[in-house]
């Protein structure tokens, strides 16, 4: 009974190791009108958004939209994708966790009204 029990508490404990380990990390940076990365590819999988504003002079955002839908309908918008606060000048802030397959999105922020850039899930 001790084995099975040293057992399982060693699976879960691989589970949850794992579990931890699915979630990446994108930190983009954004500058007034643009964000420093104008380019971004990434494999399949789950990922956070953190968002940098680096003296913006506003607070900005993060929007997440797959290629070819309409940018400005926010029913295309990937609402995971947006920071769950503004982000203020000098600060950081993340999304919840996205799950992205294989093709391309167009990122931007609305608020600090950069251009739309490209990224490319492989």
């Amino acid at each position: 009974m001790k084995k099975l029990i040293t057992a399982i508490a060693f699976i879960f404990a691989i589970t949850l190791s794992t579990s931890a380990q699915e979630v990446k990390t994108v930190s983009l940076e954004q500058t007034k009108g643009e964000f420093t990365q104008k380019q971004i590819t990434i494999s399949e999988g789950s990922y956070v958004f953190n968002i940098t504003n680096s003296s913006v002079g506003t607070d900005v955002g993060f929007v997440l939209v797959p290629a070819g839908k309409d940018v400005s309908d926010p029913k295309n918008h990937i609402q995971e994708a947006y920071v769950t606060e503004v982000v203020a000048d000098g600060k950081t802030q993340s999304s919840k966790k996205v799950t992205l397959e294989k093709g391309e999105y167009t990122y931007f922020c609305p608020l600090n009204k950069t251009p739309q850039y490209k990224l490319i899930v492989e």
